[in-house]
């Protein structure tokens, strides 16, 4: 079965496309329909030691960090023009290789596009400020400059987004950047870069390593590169952590998440319906944010929970390359355990499964079916702990400061939602909850102006906005006397 005409990907370094040095390879397989979808070449550690080389001459030699931002915003810009040039390949490759649908993947190209417009803009205006207030002979200048080389780690659930929520705000204002895709999605991640050559960017601005998990471990270990930019797990943001701390570089991570809906007595019930089936359904759970877990007002939660699971059971789970399927394929055989390890516990701790619970059996693939638990406690492992399936946990509480409370109870805070038409109580718990973003009366809507990342394990630093490129930046203060000054201190003189 051909279901796209991509077959052998190289290394992409200084403007070209490479052989790994140790000449081994890999394959991809749809988790969908069980077919080869591409190949592509096994990194070692010598090939991050070329992928850091060029990205460090380029930053340290190369014209790009010296670029006026204008220049700089038109390379930005015709990468986004050159996504929507190729939304039907790039959409394809990425509902192939991850399993998500195709409208979904559609959505996220389109999405990507807009960051690469966005991170644009900010390219020209990324220099600092001037300051003559400090006295009548002190001029001072606080001008940010690019860091320098940037280690990007992205994973497999959103390969193009990712990607495109880091790099074209670091190159905005002038770093150079190595990337490591997951191993199980990297080739929207590769065409990607081959736009961004195609766009007018200069030889060692963008490279490319493929390759399992070690070739990550490399790249934030390297003493060649100034930050690490990574998003995934929050055990494997530790470590990242970890190992260049030892180095003093930068980071930043955008790790897990155990999202909360918090449903009021009070709340538009056929909307906060619908967005906790969208919020545990989208992706098939494999998302950060997924809205994993409803808390729910004790006297609705019996007849909430008995509505999500009618809404839940008529979502459409199949082959992600048909345009009327919202579930797609679960991304591997690994995680398809994790799910199932996690709803065998939850059944062992009492939960009362509602919904699911089990495979879809086709004649190929790796599917998982909605799955609805109620009667769950905070301190289940299913309300605690990120799953990353389409699993939901219904909670009840009986005030809205128990259910704050019990939002907060996991150590993860990436997002939040409030259902309630009391706008007090709304910004009240809104103050009280632990997390990076909170949404009142709606669920995961985005935004490249608005700043993204997470409290406590869901993360440090923060993606997007206008934030976003001052992660990549560095700040130096430039103090210029005006006319002539006596020193402080004279030789010799130590009263």
């Amino acid at each position: 079965m051909t279901i796209i005409d991509i077959a052998d990907n190289r290394l992409i370094l200084n403007g070209q496309e490479v052989d790994a040095l140790g000449g081994e390879s890999f394959e991809r397989v749809s988790p969908a329909h069980d077919v080869v979808v591409a190949r592509y070449a096994q990194a070692g550690a010598e090939d991050v030691d070329r992928a850091v080389a060029a990205a460090r001459q380029a930053f340290d030699d190369g014209p790009w960090p010296r670029r006026a931002g204008v220049e700089r915003f038109r390379v930005l810009r015709r990468v986004a023009d050159l996504i929507r040039r190729d939304r039907d390949l790039l959409a394809r490759l990425e509902a192939l290789e991850s399993g998500k649908p195709i409208s979904q993947a559609l959505d996220e190209v389109d999405a990507a596009a807009e960051l690469w417009d966005y991170a644009a803009t900010l390219a020209r205006h990324a220099y600092g400020d001037a300051h003559n207030d400090l006295g009548a002979d002190v001029l001072a200048m606080v001008v940010n400059e690019p860091l320098g080389v940037v280690s990007i780690i992205t994973p497999w659930n959103f390969p193009l987004l990712i990607v495109s929520q880091k790099l074209p705000f670091a190159l905005a204002v002038g770093c150079t950047a190595v990337i490591k895709p997951s191993e199980l999605t990297p080739g929207t991640t590769l065409h990607l870069a081959r736009l961004i050559i195609e766009a007018g960017a200069d030889r060692g601005v963008v490279n490319v390593v493929t390759g399992a998990g070690g070739v990550g471990s490399a790249m934030a270990a390297h003493p060649g590169s100034d930050m690490v930019s990574f998003t995934g797990s929050t055990a494997v943001g530790r470590e990242v952590a970890a190992s260049a701390g030892r180095l003093l570089k930068r980071v930043e991570l955008e790790l897990g998440g155990k999202n909360p809906q918090i449903v009021c007595a009070d709340a538009d019930l056929d909307a906060a319906l619908d967005a906790v089936v969208f919020g545990v359904c989208f992706n098939a759970g494999e998302c950060c944010n997924s809205g994993s877990r409803v808390l729910v007002h004790r006297d609705l939660a019996d007849e909430f929970a008995a509505q999500v699971v009618e809404r839940a059971r008529r979502v459409p789970v199949g082959d992600p390359l048909d345009p009327a399927t919202k579930i797609g394929a679960i991304v591997s055989d690994e995680q398809l355990s994790v799910i199932e390890r996690y709803v065998a516990e939850g059944r062992g701790d009492g939960a009362d499964l509602l919904l699911g619970g089990d495979r879809l059996t086709t004649g190929a693939g790796r599917f998982y079916r909605p799955t609805v638990f109620a009667g769950v406690d905070p301190g289940m492992s299913i309300a605690r702990e990120e799953i990353f399936g389409p699993v939901l946990s219904v909670l009840a509480f009986d005030t809205l400061d128990e259910a704050v409370e019990i939002a907060n109870s996991t150590m993860y805070g990436l997002s939040a939602g409030i259902w309630t038409s009391d706008l007090n109580a709304a910004l009240t718990a809104s103050q009280g909850l632990r997390a990076g973003t909170i949404w009142v009366n709606r669920w995961m809507d985005g935004y490249p102006e608005l700043p993204f990342g997470g409290y406590k394990a869901s993360g440090e630093g923060r993606e997007l906005g206008r934030q976003a490129i001052t992660s990549f930046t560095q700040t130096k203060t430039i103090q210029l006397q005006v006319g002539a000054r006596r020193t402080r201190w004279v030789p010799g003189d130590m009263s």
